[in-house]
């Protein structure tokens, strides 16, 4: 067993031991259904939430809502698709409508795309009052975020890593007013990852501000709860520690890693009509299968963390705007986003920690909704599975393929495989040849090879040439 594997199981084991020293507080599946003024929010909050068809409010905004606005500090720990945004935006909008003031809130998420998702909500649910919120993530324009930073937003959203070029680099900008710190996907914040960049903003935030800490997946070190300075907290839980929604299928299909692409073909096939979203370990990966499945004529998109900002929000949106119906992506999206046409998610690469299994299969039956979640296991991954099955505390069901109709795409798959292959050669030579050349892998086809057909061969005076040999 590797070093970090070794690191992560007894991680595991740590966290299924209990830790005391916070209030708890467990919804039942009894609970009586409640309307959102019984929460005790504002009528004002009320009819925002019906105007965005949230007819009755979730489990966790049950329980989280009444305790947010008694003054608590919160660990809030539900399952994927459950309205966790909800449950932390309302009760910081109805203090700030007590209180206004600038920089009244700041929000963490690892990824940018999430950043984005939770700006729309809190415009969404503020838009009747006039909330004003900023959004503060990397790749995009240092100075227009600077800018929009001076106008003093009550909201700000932000990565951990650009939030701090801001505060190192733009004069004027200070947290010392914040009254609201929320953490979204907190286990992933508190982690090793943004250990640097979270201590240097914990520093800079004041003493007395209400803090929340939100996921589906929560960590129980002690040390990594107490680095985010939460003062005598309520722990609301609304599903058991490691939980998928009941209205997801999940399985698993073994194969042997050379057969992967074939069996992704034919799942892909079998399963046609609905959307998908397929999850690689590497950027590589992720662009090869698409390239592939597109040589194949299927609309698949690529989405990781190696594309230019605009270009990964260009891409997420056209599957969201169902232009595209298969999403090729890394863990960039495997937290918090909210597509609710999912109807398929399969990892087509497994995921290293168990945990992101979690949160990748919860990317589809979000919201009461079905869906099906399919995992390839390859004689390389047993042990890495069998640890996800450990922490879903079941065995999955086998996804059953007829492998004669399986290997009868053989040959046509072998061929899409190979066109891939040049064209990533060509991708990786002009990022070497030319560096002025924008080569992320969009959705256009300059990579399909079109223009190059399209385009007459010869110098500047080709087309006159080629339109006189036709004539």
């Amino acid at each position: 067993m590797s070093d970090s594997e070794s690191e992560q199981s007894h991680e595991e084991q740590e966290e299924s031991e209990e830790e005391n020293g916070e209030k708890s507080i467990e919804a039942s599946d009894a609970d009586k259904e409640k309307t959102w003024e019984e929460l005790g929010l504002i009528d004002t909050l009320c009819e925002a939430c019906r105007e965005l068809k949230w007819k009755a409010p979730s489990k966790i905004q049950r329980e989280a809502i009444p305790v947010a606005l008694k003054g608590h500090d919160i660990i809030g720990l539900a399952e994927t698709g459950s309205g966790k945004t909800g449950a932390f935006a309302l009760p910081i909008l109805q203090a700030l409508l007590d209180h206004p003031q600038r920089y009244f809130a700041l929000i963490l998420t690892p990824t940018r795309e999430l950043a984005f998702q939770i700006s729309e909500q809190f415009a969404a649910l503020g838009a009747s009052i006039g909330v004003k919120c900023c959004v503060i993530v990397g790749g995009m324009d240092m100075v227009s975020q600077a800018l929009q930073i001076a106008n003093k937003p009550h909201i700000l959203i932000a990565t951990p890593g650009r939030l701090l070029d801001h505060l190192e680099n733009t004069k004027g900008f200070s947290l010392k007013a914040v009254k609201f710190l929320v953490m979204d996907e907190a286990d992933r914040i508190l982690n090793m990852d943004f250990e640097v960049e979270m201590d240097k903003i914990l520093k800079v935030l004041p003493r007395e501000r209400r803090t929340f800490l939100f996921s589906a997946t929560m960590t129980k070190k002690v040390k990594k709860l107490q680095r985010a300075s939460l003062k005598d907290p309520v722990k609301v839980e609304v599903s058991n520690k490691f939980q998928t929604v009941e209205q997801l299928q999940q399985y698993y299909v073994f194969i042997p890693v050379k057969y992967k692409d074939v069996y992704l073909v034919h799942i892909l096939n079998e399963l046609a009509g609905n959307s998908f979203i397929i999850f690689c370990s590497t950027c590589h990966g992720c662009v090869r299968v698409a390239l592939m499945l597109r040589a194949l004529g299927l609309a698949a998109i690529p989405l990781h963390g190696q594309m230019a900002q605009n270009k990964r929000l260009a891409a997420l949106n056209k599957f969201k705007a169902k232009a595209r119906n298969i999403l090729i992506s890394t863990d960039v999206a495997s937290r918090g986003l909210d597509i609710p046409h999912v109807d398929v998610v399969i990892n087509f690469d497994i995921p290293t920690h168990s945990k992101d299994y979690i949160h990748r299969v919860g990317r589809t039956a979000r919201a009461g909704k079905s869906g099906k979640a399919i995992t390839f296991v390859t004689q390389y991954d047993v042990e890495l599975y069998q640890r996800i099955e450990h922490l879903l505390g079941k065995k999955l069901p086998l996804y059953n393929c007829v492998e004669d109709e399986v290997l009868a795409l053989q040959e046509r798959v072998g061929e899409a495989q190979r066109s891939a292959k040049i064209e990533l050669k060509d991708l990786d030579d002009n990022k070497k040849g030319k560096k002025g050349l924008n080569t992320d892998l969009d959705d256009s086809e300059q990579f399909v090879g079109a223009r190059k057909r399209l385009k007459p061969p010869g110098g500047k005076n080709a087309k006159k040439n080629w339109k006189r040999t036709k004539n």
